[in-house]
């Protein structure tokens, strides 16, 4: 019962980490310590072996509720995180417009061709 006990106190913890609120200011430490849980999550998940008492078995379906609630709100901070990229490049795009308004516009004013050789 040791693994699959310490799997769901992981888990847990992932649960509640994945639940904080992100800034852009926090994001990476915040995405980091996801990562460092799933990494422990997946050793876990290795080491544990059939065949599963009864209460393991339940520990096993509180564990595979939680994955589903996890995988929801991994699913939106990447959506938010990808919103956010979208802005970046956005506004990257808004202020090399400002800066150099006429850079996309193509013209042939004031062309001379000379034709005589």
């Amino acid at each position: 019962m040791g693994d699959i006990k310490k799997l769901y106190d992981v888990t847990l913890r992932l649960k509640e980490v994945v639940e904080q609120s992100t800034t852009s200011k926090n994001r990476q430490d915040h995405i980091d310590e996801i990562n460092k849980l799933v990494d422990e999550r997946s050793e876990l998940i290795k080491n544990i072996t059939p065949p599963y008492r009864e209460d393991e078995t339940l520990l096993g379906k509180e564990i595979v509720a939680l994955n589903v609630q996890i995988q929801a709100q991994m699913e939106r901070l990447f959506q938010d995180l990808k919103l956010e990229m979208k802005q970046v490049k956005k506004q990257k795009k808004s202020n090399e417009s400002y800066i150099n308004p006429y850079k996309h516009i193509q013209t042939l004013d004031g062309l001379y061709m000379d034709r005589k050789k």
